[in-house]
């Protein structure tokens, strides 16, 4: 038998780590939903991150960059490979933002163990929530692959959302991880005994945090089971999601006559339903032809019929339609060019053939929805121009619908991936939570999944009935508590219409928001500061010759 010393005289050097790199690059998007496993395997994330923390033990400081970059590049192209369908830059640009966040990242893992030789897993279970957290801030904010997401099936798990949000649960499931890296770490170093007696060193000296996040864990499981919300009494709002299963923005005005006329057919069909559904929902672009550019200025005359034939339809409704539109002004203060055109991702609320309310997407896709560094990096924005981005203006408000005594929210697409937005409406006023999204452009069940997978977390954060329209799926309703009420088979041209709980409680996560990892980030800026701190001052002494 060849002892763990044996294969490391065998084994090239610098084989261990990149088979550490790759064996975490699989566990990490195997927890997610993807090509093998259409929910994917959530139990994997409990380990997902073992090989990389272990691996901040092996490495030098120097050497954590490469491997970081080397992660961050093969984890997110394999969890994330659907994304150079989305834009012929999408994959290549996300690749490489994830690579310099890793890059970055590595280091600072390795540092939390050198500053803490025996406890450094704390700091970088701290280290890694934090980072998970910065990550979705701003213009590159990108919730995909935030670990508390992989566990989107175990309902009892995911309940204690409502307090912490998502980060909460990616507390939970990163902390095993680190734990076990250290004790891996601790059994190589430790000379002389078997395994068995190694482990039993480690589990003495390191219960103590072992035995807290067990409790932690029966503690969020017993909330789980007790604190689902009870809405058997609440009033239902009955909504027709319908899904035309293509992707609108292909062809030209001939394609997008065909699309309408599937939007119609599926519509008709659900409000020939009885009871009649109190809302219709397209989804996000589903009509492209700008509405109320078209009806106001008809400088295109094609555009404006099949506009001027949607508005003739909608006169006919006594229900309330959502309309995922390119909602264009002119706005000469924003856009001094010929036409003053400004575009904005908008969802239009229409009663009896009027615009009644205007949502404009707040927080846009980075790089293929939004550049705001035109002066500052032209060239880039010339070649994001030239690959057809739509370039669109982002929102200002958190609006709130009020249709028929119904308050409701519509966040666009990637918007319901973010815990903070739907928050927002929340505590706007919204009591319902609509979301229209455009997948099709994928044509990938993991990319839907995974998108779902997220969105299913607003519901639970805020107490509050999710419902989405989508292009191509995952069109669904979710109760409350996360559990899904309906979904339609994707990839069809269907219509759901189902009936939702209107709650209009609110959590702790809706009033408090993302306490936990801000605080998760002040946490381990402090232990860095002390730990730096302490080196100096041993540093310092060393050098100072006693008296």
């Amino acid at each position: 038998m060849i002892g763990a010393q044996g294969w490391k005289s065998i084994l090239p050097k610098g084989l261990i780590p990149l088979g550490a790199v790759l064996l975490g690059a699989v566990l990490f998007a195997g927890g997610f939903p993807n090509l093998i496993w259409k929910e994917g395997l959530p139990l994997l994330a409990w380990i997902a991150y073992v090989p990389v923390f272990w691996l901040s033990y092996r490495v030098g400081f120097g050497n954590a960059c490469f491997w970081g970059a080397l992660y961050g590049y093969s984890a997110y192209g394999l969890f994330n490979y659907w994304l150079s369908v989305f834009h012929p830059l999408a994959g290549l640009i996300v690749g490489i933002i994830y690579l310099v966040f890793f890059m970055i990242l590595f280091p600072l893992l390795k540092l939390a163990v050198i500053l803490f030789p025996r406890r450094g897993y704390l700091l970088q279970g701290l280290l890694w929530i934090s980072f998970e957290y910065l990550r979705t801030q701003g213009f590159l904010g990108y919730p995909y692959g935030i670990t508390g997401y992989s566990q989107w099936p175990w309902l009892p798990l995911i309940q204690i959302a409502d307090i912490f949000g998502v980060w909460g649960v990616s507390v939970l499931v990163v902390f095993p991880s680190a734990w076990l890296a250290a004790a891996l770490a601790r059994m190589e170093k430790a000379g002389g005994a078997t395994c068995l007696d190694r482990l039993k060193l480690f589990w003495r000296q390191e219960r103590v945090a072992g035995i807290l996040w067990f409790g932690a864990l029966i503690g969020t499981l017993v909330y789980g089971y007790t604190a689902q919300v009870d809405y058997s009494d609440a009033p239902l709002a009955r909504i027709a999601l319908i899904q035309h299963n293509t992707d609108p923005w292909r062809g030209g005005i001939k394609e997008y006559r065909k699309n309408y006329e599937v939007l119609k057919r599926l519509s008709d069909e659900a409000l020939k339903a009885d009871p009649k559904p109190d809302l219709v929902v397209w989804s996000e672009t589903a009509f492209v032809p700008r509405i109320y550019w078209h009806i106001t200025y008809r400088d295109d005359q094609p555009s404006y019929s099949l506009v001027k034939e949607l508005m003739d339809y909608l006169a006919t409704q006594e229900v309330p339609f959502v309309i995922g539109n390119d909602d264009a002004r002119k706005d000469p203060a924003k856009n001094p060019l010929a036409d003053h055109r400004v575009d904005y991702n908008a969802a239009l609320v229409f009663e009896r053939g009027a615009i009644t309310g205007v949502y404009r997407k707040l927080h846009l896709v980075p790089f293929t929805e939004h550049f705001p560094y035109k002066k500052q990096l032209p060239l880039i924005y010339e070649i994001l121009r030239d690959a057809d981005t739509h370039f669109w203006e982002p929102g200002n408000e958190a609006t709130v619908f009020t249709v028929n005594g119904l308050h409701f929210s519509s966040p666009i697409c990637f918007e319901d991936t973010f815990g903070y937005l739907s928050r927002d409406f929340v505590r706007n006023g919204a009591e319902l939570i609509v979301n229209l999204t455009n997948d099709a452009w994928s044509n990938s069940l993991p990319a839907q999944m995974q998108h779902f997978s997220m969105a299913l977390f607003r519901a639970v954060e805020n107490r509050r009935s999710l419902v989405r329209s989508t292009a191509s799926g995952q069109t669904c309703a979710i109760d409350p508590n996360g559990a899904v009420i309906a979904m339609a088979e994707p990839f069809v041209e269907t219509q759901l219409t189902v009936q939702v709980p209107v709650i209009t409680m609110n959590s702790w996560y809706t009033q408090y928001g993302d306490f936990l990892p801000r605080g998760c980030v002040v946490a381990a800026l402090i232990l860095l500061i002390l730990g730096i701190g302490g080196c100096i001052l041993r540093y310092i002494k060393k050098e100072i010759p006693a008296d």
